[in-house]
């Protein structure tokens, strides 16, 4: 059984997840091509060289996931706009079949009650901006704000909420320095480059739905919580520096004008030109910030090179993933920001969940493993907020099983079971659990 909405502040909310190349398909609508394309077409990048052409056909079933949003009494569905769908060059001409699409998906929700969180960018990089160095090169971050502007300029009135970027770790260091997401790069001078450029990209996208009046801006950050591997002065400093890099780097740019000493003893010499001075924008004021949080990590120091430390397995129970379940990191980092970063400022959990390997039985998924795994994080949420955290609202990740990215289509994140060759939709018990729990919208 999963807490109810009387469990919770009067004005707390609850949503649910998706992105645009995790669900859309991207082999139509004047989709252009993107970064993830080329990544999952090169061999051994992704599992069975899988893609996003037609993921769970989202494009044409939309209205279909909208009403299995609205069944369950969801408040909030947590969406995001494919760059490459809009304009499919990145910059230049718009996709009006594209654009036409979002403003119908957006109308779709407030037509069926619920409030529109946008995210302007998941990940999906147009190829002929990767083309240009992608996210090494500085210009990525007016190329952004032309982006941002289309969008404001057509759904900006209907939005209840926005972000630029989601989670600008796996944008900058996944991608950049450890080579798992596209563009699939393992370079320190690129990663240090694609760290500080999504974040200038992010407050310039901040200042251009500032001008158009939208409200509600915020961002949306992954954080892991680190445990030292064992008790020794070293796993203490490796688990210090995963945080610094992981989870305080962009945090502290957005709130304290700032990096991570840690990180900078390694990324001095490779940081762009005068990336000192971009701090005033990087920090441009924020209405809310986002949290996605899964795991835990332990963290072992090793000998060699900058960062010199590696993931340990640990005892406790896990996902499909392979990432422990420890609800505790949630309720930690909550507290954290609070104290060390946001004040007063509201905070969201706006991605969490897990997978597992689902299957379809006499028309029903049996998940309790999921159920369980949303109870007892929502039950670290109460923790935080019984303990003065402004925590106003959890979305959970995510409505249906979808394209994994580098996992392709192995791991079910979703509330609803997708059968990735008929595409049929088939709710699972944890997508009833939580119409039980949330009730008809007040």
């Amino acid at each position: 059984m999963l807490p109810k909405r009387a469990d919770f502040p009067a004005d707390f909310q609850f949503g649910v997840a998706t992105s645009s190349y995790q669900i859309e398909g991207h082999s139509f609508g004047g989709a252009g091509p993107t970064h993830w394309d080329t990544f999952a077409a090169t061999p051994g990048n992704v599992v069975r060289a899988e893609n996003g052409a037609v993921a769970c056909d989202h494009y044409h079933r939309w209205e279909e996931d909208l009403d299995l949003i609205a069944n369950v009494g969801f408040d909030i569905y947590r969406f995001s706009t494919s760059w490459a769908r809009v304009m499919p060059e990145g910059r230049g001409p718009v996709n009006r079949e594209g654009l036409d699409f979002y403003d119908r998906l957006v109308d779709g929700m407030l037509e069926r009650g619920f409030k529109p969180a946008l995210t302007l960018y998941h990940w999906e990089l147009p190829a002929a901006l990767a083309d240009k160095g992608g996210w090494r090169n500085r210009d990525i971050a007016s190329w952004f704000a032309d982006f941002t502007q289309v969008i404001a300029d057509r759904l900006g009135d209907r939005i209840w909420s926005a972000a630029p970027i989601n989670e600008p770790w796996c944008v900058g260091w996944l991608s950049h320095f450890l080579g798992h997401h596209a563009p699939g790069l393992r370079d320190i001078r690129a990663t240090a480059h694609a760290m500080h450029h999504v974040l200038v990209a992010h407050g310039k996208s901040i200042r251009v739905m500032r001008s158009h009046g939208m409200k509600n801006l915020g961002a949306v950050c992954n954080l892991e919580y680190p445990i030292p591997a064992d008790e020794t002065p070293e796993a203490a400093a490796a688990a210090n520096l995963y945080d610094a890099y992981y989870n305080r780097f962009f945090v502290e740019g957005i709130f304290k004008g700032r990096y991570p000493q840690e990180v900078m003893e390694a990324f001095a010499p490779h940081m762009p030109h005068n990336w000192e001075d971009d701090f005033a924008l990087i920090g441009e004021k924020l209405d809310w910030l986002g949290l996605n949080y899964y795991t835990c990590k332990r963290i072992a120091p090793t000998e060699g090179p900058w960062p010199a430390h590696h993931e340990v397995d640990g005892p406790l129970p896990k996902t499909a993933m392979g990432w422990e379940i420890y609800p505790e990191g949630l309720y930690q980092f909550l507290t954290r920001l609070k104290r060390e970063y946001t004040g007063d400022l509201p905070l969201y959990v706006t991605e969490n969940g897990m997978a597992a390997p689902d299957v379809v039985e006499d028309g029903k998924v049996e998940d309790p493993h999921r159920i369980a795994y949303y109870r007892d994080h929502l039950a670290a949420v109460q923790r935080a907020i019984a303990e003065g955290v402004p925590v106003k609202g959890y979305i959970g990740w995510s409505l249906m099983d979808n394209y994994e990215w580098a996992l392709g289509y192995e791991k079910r994140f979703g509330l609803v079971h997708v059968d990735f060759d008929s595409l049929q939709r088939t709710p699972k018990a944890s997508y009833l659990a939580w119409k039980d729990a949330l009730g008809s919208r007040g």
